[in-house]
């Protein structure tokens, strides 16, 4: 029986020691927790877990974020919700930032950013369509050509919401807790594309054709020049009115004769600069369709409705035109 009893004790002595690693084991490590002075937005999170300090973030943060944004621009308040924005918090994003964030010394203030979103495509519609609202175009300067006169009317400003600036402003808003949910932008002016030192340059040069009257008018830097007696076309052959350009220019230019019955037998032909036949004589200013401005040989016919659709002028007066005349110098014929 003796012998027995030994036995037993001998295997419980052995057995206890193989059970103290399974208790160690069952044994739970306590979660990491947020090192004092750490906050983010204004909250503090020292010493929580990144379960608790989630659980706070969205109890203090999130009603904070919740608010309107404002913009005030020409006088006026636009609103923007953070539904339509689409604002969102990663209150557990946030809190592993602040679990893992370096502290320099144990207690010093380490602010961490909130993990915040938002749908820049909203901000950028929102911000679109109150630029479209506030708009005040800018006014280009126009020419106005009559017969007799230039009649200018200058450009003005514009004014407008700077799209950019104020999407960067209401981006950084409503992604900053601590930012007021006002941005105010001024609107800006707004510069016309086409200003009377450009007009003054485009219409630097003009020429009007007063087919009643036989007269070309030179108007230089918007300013009526010169003015020449000329000759138009016949009836039947009118020198067409409209809105032309000269279109190419020649000294002593080639008179290409028209596929046309009053042309005879020259129909087709090309006559050399300065030939005898060519009515074409000294210079040419074409404007469309073969009709343009040329000097004649007929200086009976100035004054009159003679010719088969050009403009013509005394030789003289065609030479002292010509220089003045840079092509698409724009051309109206009333």
């Amino acid at each position: 029986m003796g012998m027995r009893r030994c036995g037993v004790v001998l295997l419980l002595s052995i057995a206890l020691p193989a059970a103290l690693p399974v208790a160690a084991a069952n044994a739970q490590t306590p979660p990491p927790t947020i090192s004092p002075g750490v906050s983010s937005a204004g909250v503090d999170l020292s010493g929580l877990t990144v379960e608790q300090a989630a659980a706070k973030l969205d109890a203090e943060l999130v009603p904070r974020l919740q608010g309107d944004l404002v913009v005030g621009a020409a006088g006026r308040p636009w609103t923007l919700t953070m539904k339509d924005a689409k604002l969102k918090l990663d209150s557990v994003r946030t809190a592993k930032r602040a679990l893992y964030a370096t502290v320099p010394a144990p207690g010093t203030p380490v602010a961490v950013p909130p993990a915040i979103s938002h749908s820049r495509a909203a901000v950028k519609a929102f911000v679109e369509g109150i630029a479209a609202k506030v708009a005040k175009p800018a006014r280009d300067a126009t020419v106005r050509i009559t017969l007799t006169k230039l009649y200018v009317v200058g450009s003005r400003h514009g004014r407008g919401l700077n799209v950019d600036a104020t999407r960067t402003a209401v981006d950084a808003a409503i992604e900053d807790p601590a930012a007021p949910r006002k941005v105010h932008e001024p609107l800006v002016n707004v510069r016309a594309k086409v200003t009377y030192k450009d007009v003054r340059h485009i219409y630097n040069t003009v020429i009007t054709i007063d087919r009643n009257h036989f007269k070309l008018r030179l108007f230089k830097a918007l300013k009526l020049r010169k003015t020449y007696p000329i000759a138009v076309g016949m009836a039947g052959l009118e020198t067409p009115a409209g809105r032309y350009a000269i279109q190419d220019k020649e000294v002593n230019p080639a008179w290409h004769v028209p596929n046309s019955a009053w042309a005879g037998s020259l129909a087709g032909q090309t006559i050399p600069g300065g030939a005898p036949d060519n009515p074409l004589k000294a210079r040419w200013l074409g404007i469309a369709n073969g009709v343009g401005i040329h000097g004649t040989a007929e200086d009976w016919s100035i004054g009159t409705r003679a010719s088969h659709g050009c403009i013509r002028m005394h030789v003289s007066d065609v030479i002292d035109l010509y220089p003045r005349v840079p092509l698409g110098t724009p051309v109206l014929i009333v």
